[in-house]
């Protein structure tokens, strides 16, 4: 992919925090982007682990109150049992539109 096809995400940290996770992700084999297309990965996924994560940064930190969290876990919930229920994963979706793109091309 050409660089013209990516975005640069950047932040800023305290200099001790960044030299922590370069030994860190040295340690464990990995390089900044990496580390971060894995997270970014699993937080756009809703991967439950993550979103514990974040739920429990949003209480401590108090962003958002209790009925707004606990609304969207609702809905984190629900969509799951929705994808289950309908047997609709990301290649389930992928070949419906496969098809239908099949069947009618003018589209």
């Amino acid at each position: 992919m050409s660089s013209k096809n990516k975005k640069a995400v950047v932040f800023y940290c305290p200099p001790k925090i960044h030299a922590d996770l370069k030994v860190r992700w040295q340690y464990d084999g990995l390089g900044q982007s990496e580390f971060f297309r894995i997270m970014s990965d699993l937080y756009l996924n809703k991967d439950s682990r993550i979103l514990e994560i974040i739920e429990e940064y949003k209480k401590e930190n108090k962003i958002h109150n209790n009925e707004k969290r606990k609304k969207t876990k609702k809905l984190y919930e629900r969509a799951k049992q929705v994808e289950s229920k309908f047997s609709l994963g990301d290649e389930e979706v992928e070949s419906i539109f496969d098809l239908l793109e099949k069947e009618h091309p003018d589209l």
